[in-house]
């Protein structure tokens, strides 16, 4: 093969397979800010760890990724595992995990970047935007009978990432100060090079074209590189959706785990062409997600809602109706419940806000009352 060609090979997995990635903060027990003891961390957990357990972009971040899961079940039950294992260990090195997508007020020219020539590549590249990124997300594998499934979910699936994005909103802070976002994260997010929206890749052939001119004209030198918001992850024989905030509570994730999961096998199976949609009308659906959350317009596309303008917590709702069939029949229907409690009583970005108060000097409190809430269902 030439050097200045690279062509990714798919490698099939069993359908709708899950594997989940969630990126957490490590904060201080006592000032509750961002930490860098991710590889001490590490270090403690040999050998009962694994290679599921990484470090991430910064040392105050930690990744705990499920292995290949059946059901969501099997997600919640390794997840759980997981994040009780860590967070002894990280106990033990006076700080906690935090699950949200920004730090409340953490300075990001405070914090200390991973080891790893990679991460080092990508710092000398970003300068200042990568010296702002202190975010984290949540990323969700769904397992692909072949290629060009997977890109045909890819394209249909787009239009309809907001609906997750303003679920899982859980970024409204920044610096000590009010955005004014649901998710800031996304906007951080977006100022990444080959970031965010991907367009319309049609088939297999066209995602492989795209992938080897980047690659030729050295936009990339892997797979890796390719921050979108949906994509192909030929590695795993996956669809991975990394639209998502991290949200603040458990059951949120897992609700969000079901909902993705749901989604592409009702896509996969209803065979409908996929078709281009309006790039302009993406990035709309995407800024109302970020801004406002479920309170943001959205405009139905491809009409799976009928094509009628809804707000965000509106066509959430019609889409927990349109996947209910394959809900019960992949027994997920009751994670997808728990997200109704967010069309109810807000998103994490909602709850945060309540619980820093008009004057906004409650961040302490705040991080301690997400963390006593995470495990609960009410």
């Amino acid at each position: 093969m030439d050097d200045n060609t690279f062509i990714p090979v798919f490698n099939n997995s069993q359908p709708y397979t899950l594997g989940v990635e969630l990126e957490f903060q490590l904060v201080d027990c006592h000032t509750l800010d961002l930490v860098p003891r991710v590889n001490t961390i590490l270090d403690k957990l040999v050998p009962q760890g694994s290679d599921r357990i990484v470090p991430e972009f910064l040392q105050s971040i930690i990744e705990l990724q499920t292995g290949v899961c059946h059901s969501v079940n099997e997600v919640a039950t390794d997840l759980s595992q997981m994040i009780h294992l860590v967070e002894d260990v990280a106990r033990s090195e006076g700080c906690y995990l935090y699950s949200t997508s920004l730090h409340p007020f953490a300075d990001p020219a405070t914090q200390l970047l991973s080891r790893g020539e990679r991460y080092q590549r990508i710092m000398d590249e970003l300068q200042q935007v990568g010296r702002q990124f202190i975010a984290q997300g949540m990323h969700v594998h769904v397992g692909m009978p072949d290629g060009d499934t997977a890109i045909r979910v890819c394209d249909m699936m787009q239009p309809y990432l907001p609906l997750f994005l303003a679920l899982s909103s859980s970024s409204p802070f920044f610096c000590g100060q009010d955005t004014g976002f649901q998710s800031y994260r996304t906007k951080l997010f977006e100022a990444l090079p080959l970031a965010g929206i991907v367009g319309y890749l049609k088939s297999w052939q066209g995602y492989t074209e795209e992938v080897a001119s980047l690659y030729a004209h050295q936009a990339i030198t892997g797979i890796k590189d390719l921050w979108w918001d949906i994509r192909p992850s030929p590695e795993f024989g996956t669809v991975e959706i990394r639209i998502c905030d991290l949200p603040s509570r458990f059951y949120s994730i897992l609700g969000l785990t079901a909902a993705i999961q749901a989604f592409v096998v009702y896509l996969t199976e209803k065979k409908v062409s996929s078709r281009p949609a309006s790039l302009q009308l993406l990035k709309y659906n995407k800024w109302q997600a970020a801004r406002h959350g479920i309170n943001g317009r959205f405009v139905d596309m491809y009409h799976l809602f009928g094509g009628a303008d809804l707000t965000l917590g509106q066509a959430a709702d019609k889409l927990f109706h349109l996947i209910h069939p394959v809900t019960e029949r992949l027994r997920s229907t009751c994670y997808v419940q728990e997200l109704y409690k967010i069309l109810e009583q807000g998103t994490g970005a909602d709850q945060q806000r309540r619980l820093v108060g008009p004057e906004k000097k409650q961040f302490k409190e705040m991080i301690i009352s997400l963390r006593n809430d995470y495990w609960l269902r009410e």
